[in-house]
Order: structure tokens, then sequence, then C-alpha cells
């Protein structure tokens, strides 16, 4: 298998790190303007766009590109909603089709609109089926009423695909609907807060919102497919960040060891502290390994996607957790202080964790697939 990057993948990696270390490296110490970033990454350089088509204003690239894209917002922990925007919604606009995506299509390639996948309710954990959300008829168009909880990226968004039941009971597959809606309509109410990583999210509440007809995305109850195959995307991604991020961490933790004393010696001396460094890099390696395993799987079969997907997410959240615990613990009483990068990067190793599903869910994700397989 040829794991290397094309040369139009290495320009976008070189070109996009080059561009975050020169003009958006993390310092706890200073702010950043996510939004400066994020036009940047649509107008400027085209990173929004990687995997849209050109007639959408895109680059044409493919899962390769995505993980080279957000393995380089990890690795410099940019603040954007990459992955819920330019991965997800993007992704699930580009395979519904109509005028309204295709018109909403060049809009987030340049970065001049967000949108986001409004899918998880209170009771949903991670089954995309568990949908309370109601959408009935109501003369030539729609009316929406329910509750959505921890809308990643909706406070910046322009947009919400919003899931909906057009029939059928709470958990069947069938009767699950997508429908694009505005962020400002009427009946639309907003809560948002901070994730435990700083980055922002919504809980929606849709009272009576009413959608002119063509606002469904796709066929009419059989949306479920596409958010299965735009929630691996996104995992994927998730996958490829979490091998960036966790490069950070290790590479800030070998250089503090080496400059810290400890008895006159540095920590980087003591054998017992290169034991811990050395897992910590067959952790990122794995992670890193995980992240390839899921871009080049995620484009193909479902089964085979979800298969590889789930080994990979339950490989990710497991190298996040121990490469961020062990990097805080090496960094003493200072790797949970603002004062030093690794708390900040620590704090989104936890939700990357977590986020799309822990190892316990993705194990049983894989272990259930492996049944079918086997008959059992």
């Amino acid at each position: 298998m040829d794991l290397s990057l094309s040369d139009e993948q290495v320009m976008l990696r070189d070109t996009l790190t080059r561009y975050l270390a020169q003009s958006f490296a993390f310092d706890p110490h200073k702010s950043r303007d996510a939004d400066a970033l994020w036009r940047v990454l649509g107008r400027d350089l085209g990173v929004l766009g990687a995997t849209l088509p050109a007639e959408a204003g895109g680059l044409g690239g493919g899962a390769v590109e995505t993980m080279v894209v957000a393995d380089a917002l990890g690795e410099a922990l940019a603040p954007i909603p990459y992955i819920e925007t330019a991965v997800i919604a993007a992704g699930l606009l580009k395979r519904t089709g109509g005028e309204r995506a295709a018109a909403l299509l060049p809009q987030l390639a340049d970065g001049s609109v967000r949108a986001v996948l409004a899918a998880g309710e209170a009771d949903s954990r991670q089954a995309l089926e568990a949908v309370k959300t109601s959408a009935r008829r109501s003369g030539n168009g729609w009316t929406l009423d329910g509750e959505k909880v921890v809308v990643a990226g909706a406070p910046g968004a322009d947009w919400l695909l919003v899931t909906a039941r057009t029939s059928g009971d709470t958990r069947d597959v069938r009767g699950i609907s997508l429908f694009l809606v505005p962020a400002d309509a009427a009946g639309l109410s907003r809560h948002d807060y901070a994730l435990i990583d700083g980055l922002p999210a919504s809980d929606l509440t849709l009272a009576g919102v009413t959608l002119p007809a063509d606002a469904l995305l796709g066929d009419e109850g059989g949306a479920l497919p596409l958010l299965e195959q735009a929630r691996d995307e996104g995992i994927a991604a998730l996958c490829a960040e979490a091998a960036g991020l966790t490069r950070k961490l290790l590479g800030d933790t070998v250089a503090y060891t080496k400059e810290r004393k400890q008895f006159g010696q540095p920590l980087a001396s003591f054998q017992a502290l290169q034991h811990r460094m050395v897992d910590m890099y067959i952790a990122v390696e794995q992670a890193t390994s995980a992240a390839y395993l899921a871009a080049l799987h995620v484009e193909g079969p479902a089964e085979q996607r979800t298969r590889a997907v789930a080994a990979a997410k339950a490989t990710v959240a497991d190298a996040v957790r121990f490469v961020g615990q062990n990097a805080v613990q090496l960094h003493g009483g200072m790797g949970m202080t603002d004062e030093l990068a690794v708390g900040h990067y620590f704090r989104r190793a936890t939700a990357i964790e977590q986020q799309f599903g822990a190892t316990d869910h993705h194990a049983k994700r894989y272990a259930a697939l492996m049944r079918e397989d086997l008959g059992i």
C-alpha cells in the first residue's frame, strides 16, 4: 500500500503548516482571531474547499486532503469548526444535491458562510437514528418542532442542517430527513456555551419553524445512510487532528524535559522518564497510523468504511488520553495551568477522546461488524 503523498498534497500540507506557524501559532498569552483564520483558509488558501468539486469552487480532493488539513490544524490547535463545516456539512450538501445545496457550496468553500449539522438529541447519544424532532408538511412547505443538543460550531453558523423525523417511530432507521434551516429562522432559539476545550456549541429549540419545500435536502425519509457516511468522514478527520495534536504534545514535552532540571540534571536524563516519552512516541505513531487507516477506507464500501473508522477512533481515543495525561504529568504542576500550551492541548485531547464516541463505543461497533462477518 502506497502511503506517500502526491506533490499536490505535499504542497497543501507545507503551505498550510507554514502559514499556521508564521501567522497563527498558538501562544497561551495572546488571543487569536479565529474569524480571520477562517477567511484566510477559505478565500486565500482554498483549504475549506479542498474536498469540494471544482464547479463548487473547490480543489477536487478527497479524504487524504482532509487528513492533511486536519492534521495541521490539530498541531496548531486552531479554534475553528473545520470538521463540522468543511467536512460534515459540506459532505452532506455535496451528496444531497439540489439547487439550494449547489448555491451554498461555493460559499462554504470561500469561507463566506458556515453550516453545521444539528443531529444530536438528549437521549440519542451516538445513535443517529434516535430522532424525536418532527417535520410535518405545512401548506407548500414544512414545519419543524423539537430540540437538538451540543451542536458544535452553531454559535457562528449561518445555516443549520437539521435532522427531523417525517415518518416512523423514534428509533426507526427509515423516516429521517435532513433540512436546511437558516440560523436566524423564526421559532429557532439557541443557548450558547463553551465546551471543555473552549470551542463554542449550542442547544437548539425549534418551535414551529416553518421552511419552504426546497429546504428538504435529498430524499424524504432517506437521510440516515448519508448521515452515517458524514459522521464517519468527520471521525476520520478527527483522527487526523488527534495525530497532529499528540505530535505537538510529545514535542513540547521532550523540549520541556530537556530544559527543566531536577537534582542538577535535566529531567530528560532520567531513564524512567525516557521510557515514558518512548511510550508517548509509540502512542503518537499509533494515532498517526489510525488516521491513515481511516482516510484510506472512509471513501470505500459502507461496511469497510465503518470497520476502519471504528478501529481508528478506538485507537485514537486511547492514544490522546495516554499522551495528554503523560504530557501534563511530565510538566508537573505547570501542566494544568494556562501558562503553558500543554494544558490547552490537553483539554482539546480530552474532548477528542469523547467526540463521536469513546473507545468502548467504537470497540462495540467494530465487534458487531466482525460478528456479522462470522455469522455469530
